[in-house]
């Protein structure tokens, strides 16, 4: 056949020679569309065409809401300890060490301080590659650290949530992370500081049922998936038919559950403007 034959059809190019295509050079959204990688870090990580909310991490948030995405990063060296001995199908240290090997973070959350529209702010921000963004004793520490520094320097704090839940691998003493980071947001409220709380797509399980849903308010981005337990769980344990949408950013805000839902574009304005408002100062542009 003379489509086999390369040189006939003037390619040079032997096949050892051949190069594939880069990957990452490309996303393909859920809904099918395809946008370059640059065109979509230069939208916000947001696929131009259905508007589609890519899920990113604590760089890509943070390189978006502090100015010149200069800031300085709290308790950066805090690692996860193994204090059960936990084994699944395999060692919970070995899987610590993989998820930094591939993501090169310590653990799932990364809190940090800096400015942002020229205000300071704290912002913690969970990373989902690591481990699923699973809470665990390190999470809930950096939690409680960044909001003893809001505090200390009384700056007002942003919490941005990813997670599938409370880490299983440290069982009861991932649990006890609710309770602590829950205090301290009491502590926040008590020294008259703004807290923010940013659900992103997903916040579930412990995350949902702690700080993530304590804010002075509530926001989150379009189509997050937020709730406690999965659709399936929720349909098995009451045996009903669930709403359409259900759990969605959308279903929750019209029930009460968010103050709003801000576009990724417009997120760094929309929180600085709520805290312009709050905090009585004069609103910017």
């Amino acid at each position: 056949m003379a489509w086999f034959k390369r040189k006939e059809k003037g390619i040079q190019t032997t096949t050892e020679e051949k190069k594939d295509t880069p990957k990452g050079l490309w996303y393909k959204s859920p809904t099918g569309k395809i946008v370059g990688a640059e065109e979509l870090e230069k939208n916000f990580y947001v696929s131009p065409e259905d508007d589609y909310h890519v899920r990113i991490g604590s760089k890509e948030y943070f390189s978006i809401l502090f100015d010149d995405n200069t800031y300085e990063e709290l308790d950066p060296d805090l690692t996860s300890k193994d204090p059960l001995k936990f084994v699944d199908t395999k060692k919970y240290t070995d899987r610590l060490k993989e998820a930094q090997e591939k993501t090169h973070l310590k653990d799932a959350v990364r809190t940090a301080v800096g400015k942002s529209m020229g205000k300071d702010l704290v912002i913690a921000c969970m990373d989902f590659a690591f481990i699923g963004g699973s809470m665990g004793s390190v999470v809930g520490e950096k939690i409680a650290r960044a909001i003893d520094y809001s505090i200390k320097n009384n700056i007002p704090f942003l919490m941005i949530s990813k997670s599938g839940g409370a880490r299983m691998m440290e069982a009861a003493l991932s649990l006890m992370q609710l309770a602590k980071t829950s205090a301290k947001l009491a502590q926040l409220a008590e020294a008259r500081i703004p807290y923010i709380s940013l659900c992103t797509d997903p916040t579930t399980g412990g995350t949902t049922a702690s700080y993530a849903m304590l804010g002075d308010i509530n926001i989150a981005e379009p189509g997050a998936l937020i709730g406690f337990a999965g659709p399936r769980v929720v349909k098995e344990a009451t045996g009903q038919d669930l709403p359409a949408g259900f759990q969605t950013s959308e279903f929750l805000q019209e029930h009460g559950f968010l103050d709003f839902i801000s576009h990724r574009k417009n997120l760094k304005k929309k929180i600085n403007l709520y805290l312009d408002l709050i905090l009585n100062q004069e609103v910017r542009d």
